[in-house]
């Protein structure tokens, strides 16, 4: 296993005069590991180490876990919940995925509908898209003028501060795809009758302002990629890969927070004996 110090290292972002440019980044890059076989062995390896390293978490109930999987369609979203988060305890998780916002959530803050769903202490959240949607796509499609955008990206690293500060550690995984390998996602996916739900016209429309979604993300991540909560890049044209990574980052987080088993405060060797003598 490779320390986290160097994974992290690898693939935090690190912004060159406010901006990052994510062409910069190598979508199908597997650094760090030999191939998809070493990282499958790996994977499942830490299936066990995962979820005694989450049970800790749950039990203590002193700190929470916010797992942020952003990314554009067919990125590894899903993919990744099924094939790394699906080793937690599921008392423990939860999930939370965020569409176009209803009705009753356009009538509040926008990240009103994201605080509901933050993990209590001793559960691991994760936001299957998340807040950084409210800054994303109205500046790749223009409907907010840069004042607006600039706003939240203040009252979102402020969020994420406000989160730290009160015991939860925010894991934020930009999944970086392709063009190419976007298009055959989706044509395997068209092709498939379990999958074929899934993809929608809208997919199709997001794809076609490729480049400002781009530029969108560049500048977003770019802006709140902090000390306190950095953003990863995670090459994802290789789904083994992206597996792998993440899982690295989620059982290295979780080992490093110092959690044990709470013991109880009464006398145990008093209950032992209580229990121990016949009726």
């Amino acid at each position: 296993m490779i320390e986290l110090a160097q994974l992290r290292d690898t693939l935090r972002v690190r912004p060159v005069d406010g901006m990052a440019t994510l062409s910069g980044y190598d979508a199908a890059s597997t650094e760090l590991i030999g191939g998809k076989s070493e990282a499958n062995a790996q994977l499942a390896k830490m299936q066990q180490k995962l979820f005694d390293a989450h049970d800790v978490l749950f039990a203590s109930k002193q700190q929470s876990v916010l797992l942020v999987l952003q990314g554009l369609d067919c990125s590894g979203k899903n993919g990744t919940i099924k094939h790394v988060v699906i080793a937690l305890n599921p008392a423990g998780v939860r999930i939370a995925s965020f569409k176009e916002p209803t009705d009753e959530e356009e009538e509040h803050h926008f990240l009103w509908r994201h605080r509901q769903e933050l993990p209590e202490p001793g559960e691991l959240s994760v936001f299957d898209r998340s807040h950084y949607e409210d800054l994303i796509v109205p500046l790749a499609l223009n409907t907010s003028d840069e004042s607006e955008v600039d706003k939240r990206i203040e009252e979102v690293n402020e969020f994420e501060k406000e989160l730290v500060e009160g015991g939860t550690t925010i894991i934020k995984c930009l999944l970086h795809l392709s063009y190419d390998e976007q298009r055959e996602r989706f044509l395997r996916r068209l092709r498939r009758d379990d999958k074929r739900w899934k993809f929608s016209l809208g997919d199709l429309e997001t794809r076609r302002k490729w480049d400002e979604f781009q530029a969108a993300y560049g500048t977003v991540i770019a802006a709140t990629s902090t000390e306190l909560c950095p953003w990863y890049v995670i090459p994802s044209d290789h789904k083994w890969y992206r597996n792998w990574a993440i899982a690295q980052l989620l059982l290295g987080t979780l080992d490093s927070m110092g959690l044990a088993y709470p013991q109880p405060e009464f006398d145990l060797e008093t209950i032992r004996a209580e229990l121990a003598a016949p009726n």
